[in-house]
């Protein structure tokens, strides 16, 4: 996917098998992701640039780039 082109997001695909670890968190270098209440990570979507650095961590492999339409 070409990144330039559009915008694009994280998302989470399946947001129930997260397992809090906050490694997509940390990674995220706009600060676009936080884990809520230990239970789960929330992506602010106002932040998310959709670098793909939270998916390339996530080691759920449940986290997703994906093209938005605003």
């Amino acid at each position: 996917m070409n990144m330039a082109k559009g915008k694009v997001r994280a998302a989470f695909v399946a947001q129930k098998d997260c397992v809090a670890c906050g490694c997509c968190a940390k990674v995220c270098p706009l600060g676009a992701i936080e884990v809520i209440k230990g239970i789960m990570a929330q992506v602010d979507k106002s932040k998310c640039v959709g670098c793909g650095k939270c998916a390339k961590e996530c080691p759920a492999s449940i986290i997703r780039i994906q093209e938005v339409t605003v």
